[in-house]
């Protein structure tokens, strides 16, 4: 049985067979950091949520001080080139059965549209911070991999590079292979800290997803975000030096005391 509840947020809109294209947070949250950046971008409007109790038992204190719930988004944008469906969200399902049933449930929403490419987006882990991420592609077919990488630095050779593709931005790939759906995954080279945002890897993906979609979007603004991004980033790390360092001198108390639940 489905655990996945479709709930509409916004008008239906009629879309000539969308392009899906999901990310959701993974390895240096790559693939949710370029998602949100192109949504943001093409002001996408959102249409619908997945709502299930497979999400985190957990909430989020927002800027407003308040809590809000983990959610997965669904967004449209409308374009002269294409139309896209965007997958969006603050986590993924907790477990494999239910990262089985969330997929599936995004690739019969897709059909709904009559939709037949799905675009996933992710990580792969370094053991050092990349100075120029290079992207890599993976998909059902060497025929759609080819077609969407055409006039791309994109690279297809990923044998021995990338282990498995875990979570939704793997299972999308391999059920849509079993349904017959063509589908390619971008992933873009990041550092392998839990606590690293790779946002420069991000920056490749979506200059890619730009160029191939043509979908105008500004890269220097882009640009301007990562600067900001990263100074807030080295303002944390610097902020969790000096905790780690607290917490040596106060011994384990102090270790008691920066426990989060």
């Amino acid at each position: 049985m489905n655990s996945w509840k479709v709930v509409k947020t916004g008008k239906v809109p009629k879309l000539n067979k969308p392009v899906l294209i999901e990310g959701l947070p993974g390895i240096g949250n790559v693939g949710k950091v370029s998602v949100d950046f192109v949504v943001e971008e093409l002001k996408a409007s959102k249409i619908f949520e997945l709502i299930s109790s497979s999400m985190p038992h957990s909430v989020f204190v927002n800027e407003q001080n308040l809590i809000e719930l983990p959610t997965i988004s669904v967004y449209f944008k409308k374009s002269k080139h294409h139309d896209f469906l965007f997958v969006a969200g603050d986590a993924q399902p907790i477990d494999e059965v239910s990262s089985y049933d969330f997929s599936q449930t995004v690739l019969e929403l897709l059909k709904t549209f009559k939709g037949n490419e799905i675009i996933t987006l992710g990580g792969i882990g370094l053991p050092i911070i990349p100075k120029k991420p290079k992207v890599y592609c993976t998909g059902t077919s060497k025929e759609f991999v080819s077609k969407c990488i055409e006039n791309t630095s994109a690279e297809p050779r990923l044998y021995g590079i990338v282990g498995p593709i875990i979570g939704v931005s793997g299972l999308l790939l391999g059920l849509a292979k079993r349904q017959k759906m063509n589908a390619v995954s971008f992933l873009a080279e990041t550092y392998g800290h839990p606590m690293y945002l790779g946002i420069r890897g991000a920056r490749e993906i979506v200059k890619l997803l730009n160029s191939k979609f043509s979908m105008g979007i500004n890269i220097k603004e882009l640009d301007y975000e990562i600067r900001e991004l990263e100074e807030e980033a080295a303002k944390n790390s610097r902020m969790l030096g000096m905790q780690k360092s607290t917490r040596g001198m106060l011994g384990k108390r102090g270790q008691d005391a920066t426990y989060i639940g």
